[in-house]
């Protein structure tokens, strides 16, 4: 008899179709896989388990945004950056795991469209809606034995909702233990003021670095993920939108700026859960 291998298993027409031929098919699956990065969506439940048992006690809860970046950086600018950093972060910490990304935050008024919401792609919540979604993540991973939930907001605009969220929930576990949310500010400070000041020190000025989608913001998403960024459009004249003259962004100067962000964030994560109450 002739075995026919599957290697996501055989529709069942196609299995019909074989069985009805005398013919047999099996499943080709890797004899052990196993999970070593530190995205919790790519664990399974028993690996995650594991893992807490093992002594991982923090997660990292990357907030991102999707909006505008102008004509020359994807609309994900916030989520790709956010995720990448936390999983440096999170490797080097040792116990720490990353959850998903969240993508959805307040952008401005919908209608009439306000801040971002005024150009094509930009996504908005209310700022409700925002925090509610932060305290169900931090109170389902603390349930399943994740003390310490980290938010990384990589955008400035929500960072007042990090902060109440943090407090109330905070207010909520103070009876049991050490456990808490962190709303860390030195995330953020270390990818905006931190990093100005280092290209202002290089010889970039203020108008160049920019508050959005300029030299600054460029030149992190280059060393992160250059597909993020479109070539042709990064050398044309700012566009609407960009806060700042991205022209002469590039790779090696946003490396030293990644750097300094994970280190910053390492410290301060370090520091935060090692604290008593």
């Amino acid at each position: 008899m002739r075995v026919f291998l599957c290697a996501r298993g055989c529709p069942g027409p196609i299995a019909a179709l074989l069985a009805s031929a005398g013919l047999a098919f099996a499943v080709a699956l890797p004899a052990r896989a196993t999970a070593t990065g530190v995205e919790l969506e790519a664990l399974t439940s028993t690996e995650l388990q594991q893992r807490i048992a093992a002594g991982t006690t923090t997660v990292l809860l990357p907030i991102g945004g999707t909006e505008q970046n102008g004509a020359h950086m994807a609309l994900g600018k916030h989520n790709v950056r956010v995720r990448l950093l936390a999983e440096r972060i999170a490797q080097q910490l040792g116990n720490a795991v990353v959850a998903p990304v969240l993508a959805y935050v307040p952008e401005g008024a919908i209608e009439p469209p306000t801040q971002h919401m005024r150009w094509p792609g930009t996504i908005s919540i209310p700022v409700a809606a925002f925090e509610s979604l932060l305290e169900g993540a931090a109170l389902s991973l603390h349930r399943h034995g994740l003390c310490h939930v980290v938010l990384l907001g990589d955008h400035g605009g929500y960072r007042t909702s990090l902060d109440r969220v943090a407090a109330r929930v905070n207010r909520v576990w103070a009876a049991q233990g050490r456990c808490r949310v962190h709303a860390l500010p030195e995330y953020y400070r270390a990818a905006t003021a931190d990093y100005a000041q280092a290209l202002r020190a290089g010889g970039h000025t203020a108008a160049e670095i920019g508050s959005h989608a300029g030299l600054a913001d460029t030149s992190l998403m280059l060393a992160l993920d250059p597909t993020q960024v479109r070539g042709d459009a990064l050398a044309a004249r700012p566009a609407a939108g960009v806060a700042g003259d991205p022209r002469q962004a590039t790779a090696e100067l946003g490396r030293p700026g990644i750097e300094h962000i994970v280190q910053v964030t390492v410290a301060a994560v370090r520091a935060a859960t090692q604290a008593g109450p």
